[in-house]
């Protein structure tokens, strides 16, 4: 059977892609370059600045082709609960093996590429927050949260720690971070008597 030439050009970018995360995982973000990945993937220059602008774009299309599971919240009817296991896999998954490094690599070169951080928005953070503030609002409407609390604020809040650890100080991004920022968040949040 004879693939269809849409076939070969998804299993061309598919391939490119792979190969970008084994050779940004290999030599780090900062060594990655666009000839790198084309030699290595047996494609040409042309073929990738036809698909991607940047290798930052590359390495975004790259990221989000992973379709990493476990970033939905459960809707187990206990928010703290939610909140934990969602802040849970999204800490595993941009601060932890195998991505991590990569991760943050793209979040940095967003700050340098407006494409980039415009396209990460679009993609990962702002579908990350609406799920966020989606699950918070269930919560509010259920009597969970103080109905005056500012859903969007509280998004903030809550990424806030994560991205400042991850970019700024650089220190370990733990679960147990994330207990403890939970904590001090559900003491402002919760409704009062």
């Amino acid at each position: 059977m004879t693939r269809t030439p849409h076939r070969r050009g998804a299993d061309r970018t598919e391939a490119i892609m792979r190969t970008t995360l084994e050779l940004g995982q290999e030599i780090g973000y900062a060594n990655l370059s666009m000839e790198a990945v084309a030699a290595r993937a047996g494609a040409s220059k042309q073929t990738l600045y036809r698909r991607w602008s940047s290798k930052g774009a590359l390495l975004l299309d790259s990221l989000l082709s992973l379709n990493e599971p476990g970033l939905d919240y459960p809707y187990t009817g206990d928010l703290a609960a939610d909140l934990r296991a969602q802040i849970y896999a999204a800490v595993d998954l941009l601060a932890g093996p195998p991505y991590g490094a990569l991760f943050q690599a793209l979040v940095g070169e967003a700050q340098h590429d407006r494409r980039v951080a415009v396209a990460l928005n679009e993609r990962f953070i702002a579908p990350q927050a609406d799920k966020t503030v989606a699950r918070l609002r269930a919560a509010r409407d259920q009597g969970q949260l103080s109905p005056d609390f500012d859903l969007d604020l509280a998004m903030a809040i809550l990424s806030g720690p994560l991205y400042f650890r991850l970019l700024i100080t650089q220190e370990p991004l733990t679960h147990a971070y994330i207990d403890r920022v939970l904590d001090v968040l559900f003491a402002g949040m919760t409704p009062r008597p």
